[in-house]
């Protein structure tokens, strides 16, 4: 099986290529206060009122491509947190989650050390329902207004194989989680893995027979809209060591607009000046509705580079999608790494580029990422520390920096940074919610 044939993640650092398909294999694919816990009364969900929309909106990616042998998915094996049963040497991912809210049977045993509070070492399956189910019901509760569904190339050209079927399972999944808790969702086309001559009639038949054919995605109540048109990302566009000519893309967005969808696109940090990217796309970034630049990997909070993205943006008349993300690690799997790379600065690092996103002007948003416990970007509940890794394998901790935080801290993070970006809530300097709750 290939190499993480489809993640975005590791294409920029700083102003740098980082190096394509690096790492982990995809073989198909308690927070502070215990939220979710078994036991613990949820309150009501909330249907969205009306279908949400991306504008005025903070989004966080969803990967979803957790999985462990037992976990009763199409691919039955552990993909994404290792190659095997994950043990000391063995593992592709950097930040240890927190498994307290997951029910008993949806972890499953590894081959660390029991953790440092004397806990077995487990790891949950994102197959499972009840997982995908926490993860949206945190949503609501840290009030993140829904997620960009990550659908991979390297996944939706794999016709027949348990890979496609785990993805669309996931998304089915996630639908409903989506709609049972009143957070929206949109699917993020991730257009790795493909080519230049499969590019397009991929992503086609793939939304035609099976996004708004068989799993219908676009019926759901909780489907993002902008303006009545269905929302739609494409991932990697003018990305250099990714598939697409322009006249390619140009043919992919335009085909997706004559189909009544409001068109995204995921480009590199340095769309408008061709600095780390393909040259010649201005024309396909300048057919998009919205722009969203991949800012992870920016190891520095860049004002005038979100000042000059949206002042550019808007005099095009395109809406602005900036990417704000935790920090960055994958020492684990990418030999010769530093641990901790992109310190998270006890959440300094992210709110200040959550600041500047309210600074620039804009009002919307994208958190890199969810669930990405591999390069150590998610937002969701992670080991605080010592007491929560296995005791015989190195794992980022949230205390890395000095500083205890909750194992929710960055979701309560994101709630903060909502609140700013959308106006809400005004322009703080510093973080403003306490370490710990």
């Amino acid at each position: 099986m290939d190499k993480r044939s489809h993640t975005r993640r590791n294409f920029l650092r700083g102003t740098a290529v980082l190096g394509a398909g690096a790492g982990a294999l995809w073989a198909g694919i308690g927070a502070g206060s215990r939220a979710g816990a078994a036991g613990v009364p949820r309150p009501a969900p909330a249907r969205p009122a009306a279908a949400p929309s991306v504008r005025g909106k903070v989004y966080a990616g969803y990967q979803g491509w957790f999985a462990c042998a037992g976990d009763g998915s199409p691919v039955n094996a552990w993909t994404h947190w290792a190659s095997g049963t994950p043990a000391p040497g063995n593992q592709t991912f950097e930040l240890y989650p927190d498994v307290s809210a997951y029910p008993a049977d949806a972890l499953f045993q590894t081959g660390y050390a029991a953790l440092g509070n004397g806990r077995p070492a487990k790891l949950f399956s994102s197959y499972l329902t009840a997982v995908i189910d926490q993860h949206f019901h945190w949503m609501q509760q840290y009030q993140i207004d829904g997620a960009a569904l990550q659908r991979f190339g390297s996944d939706i050209k794999a016709a027949g194989q348990p890979r496609l079927q785990q993805r669309n399972d996931i998304h089915g999944k996630a639908r409903s989680a989506a709609e049972k808790y009143g957070r929206g969702f949109y699917i993020e086309y991730d257009i790795s893995g493909l080519d230049d001559g499969t590019l397009v009639s991929t992503i086609q038949n793939d939304w035609t027979n099976t996004v708004t054919g068989t799993l219908h995605l676009t019926d759901s109540p909780s489907y993002a809209r902008e303006g009545g048109r269905p929302v739609v990302e494409l991932w990697g566009l003018g990305v250099s060591n990714r598939a697409g000519t322009v006249d390619g893309c140009l043919q992919l967005i335009n085909w997706f607009k004559g189909k009544g969808a409001y068109v995204i696109g995921g480009v590199p940090r340095g769309w408008r000046t061709d600095s780390g990217a393909k040259p010649g796309f201005g024309p396909v970034y300048a057919a998009l509705d919205m722009v969203s630049p991949w800012n992870t990997g920016n190891a520095n909070v860049d004002q005038q580079l979100f000042d000059d993205d949206y002042a550019q943006l808007k005099a095009n008349g395109q809406d602005y999608q900036p990417v704000i993300y935790p920090g960055f690690a994958w020492s684990n799997w990418h030999t010769g790494s530093p641990r901790n790379e992109i310190p998270r600065r006890a959440g300094d690092f992210m709110w200040q580029q959550a600041v500047a996103v309210r600074k620039c002007g804009t009002d919307s948003a994208f958190i890199a990422m969810f669930d990405e416990y591999d390069e150590g970007t998610a937002i969701a509940p992670a080991a605080t520390d010592a007491s929560m890794i296995p005791a015989n394998q190195y794992f980022l901790t949230l205390d890395a920096d000095g500083t205890h935080v909750s194992s929710d801290f960055y979701l309560r993070l994101a709630t903060a940074a909502t609140k700013m970006i959308n106006g809400s809530a005004p322009i703080s300097p510093t973080v403003p919610i306490p370490p710990t709750v």
